[in-house]
């Protein structure tokens, strides 16, 4: 075995686990791209997975492997740039470790992200959502399940990894019904309900039954739903949702685009964007912006209170009683 197979696990399970206590959805994540690279760079080199070295993955290498992620395998420049954070954090952590290596540890420390453009963020209407809601066919287990996840993702907002996660006991559904849950950074939070979602999600907690730390929304043997399951879900609803509500086939429909619309119905609402950010769990309240850049509505009642261009003084002075006396004659 090369040095770099126990640097690699070192990393995982020293700087990570134990050092950084990094989360589960963080060290999958990091799992994730080092899977991908290595078994990229065997191809490229030739070699088994294990006997790579250090010095294989170098700056030429791990740049054809992003471009390879990019034009292979379809990723975003985002996805693109979150597996370069986790290589620099593994090269940060090797450096230490390997300074046989450094010139070539330090090219790839070089490597820069990639700038990408940011588009306004996509949400549904509430014709579009309904329209989704009701193309589960409550008739069947699997209908009704996803009838309860696709209710409760678009009020609360949940993340993905926050909807699987769910289980009996996080939905409280007598008084001061809410949903707990620990979202990204671990921070703790309860989203309360609105009586339309507590009936829904009462009457699923019936027929799911189950112990308290048993999956909310299971698969059809009782373990945690995977991403790429309710990913599917929403692409066959919303094929038929397109029936009654046409304008949905213009959208991409994810997990994501349900908490955008969540967020938008809030702030649509009338709710203060510092209160969104706690609705969301997000870290700062700058990163709730992006939904302001979305809203025409809040840009329409904007411009609606701003005087016309090339216009008189803004403020309005009464005419004098005796001038407006004689223009009336």
């Amino acid at each position: 075995m090369t040095a770099l197979a126990p640097t690699l696990q070192a990393f995982f399970v020293d700087r990570l686990m134990s050092q950084r206590g990094a989360s589960p959805h963080t060290v999958g994540g990091y799992r994730d791209t080092f899977r991908l690279l290595l078994e990229f760079a065997a191809k490229r080199i030739t070699k088994h997975p294990s006997d790579l070295e250090v010095g294989d993955l170098d700056a030429p290498l791990v740049t054809s492997f992003l471009s390879h992620l990019e034009h292979d395998r379809n990723n975003s420049v985002r996805t693109r740039n979150y597996r370069l954070a986790a290589i620099h954090s593994f090269f940060n952590y090797a450096a230490l470790h390997h300074p046989e290596h450094a010139a070539s540890i330090q090219r790839v420390l070089a490597i820069q992200p990639k700038r990408f453009e940011r588009k306004l963020v996509s949400f549904l209407t509430e014709a579009e959502a309904h329209a989704l809601v009701a193309a589960c066919d409550q008739t069947t287990w699997t209908g009704r399940r996803d009838h309860a996840l696709l209710v409760l993702a678009i009020q609360s907002g949940l993340r993905i990894s926050e909807l699987i996660g769910l289980t009996c006991a996080d939905i409280v559904v007598g008084k001061g019904a809410h949903v707990h849950c620990f979202g990204k950074g671990r921070k703790e939070r309860r989203t309360p309900l609105l009586p339309q979602t507590v009936a829904v999600l009462r009457a699923w907690l019936a027929e799911r039954g189950g112990a308290p730390g048993d999956p909310l929304f299971p698969n059809r043997v009782g373990g945690v739903l995977s991403r790429d399951a309710v990913e599917h879900r929403l692409a066959v609803y919303t094929d038929r949702a397109v029936r009654s509500c046409p304008s949905i086939r213009q959208k991409r429909v994810t997990a994501h685009i349900l908490r955008h619309t969540a967020a938008m119905r809030l702030l649509q609402s009338g709710v203060d964007v510092a209160v969104i950010a706690l609705w969301l769990g997000h870290e700062q309240v700058s990163t709730t912006g992006i939904y302001l850049h979305a809203d025409m509505s809040q840009k329409e009642r904007a411009i609606a209170r701003t005087k016309p261009f090339g216009g008189g003084s803004g403020r309005y002075h009464p005419p004098d009683t005796l001038l407006a006396f004689l223009k009336t004659l």
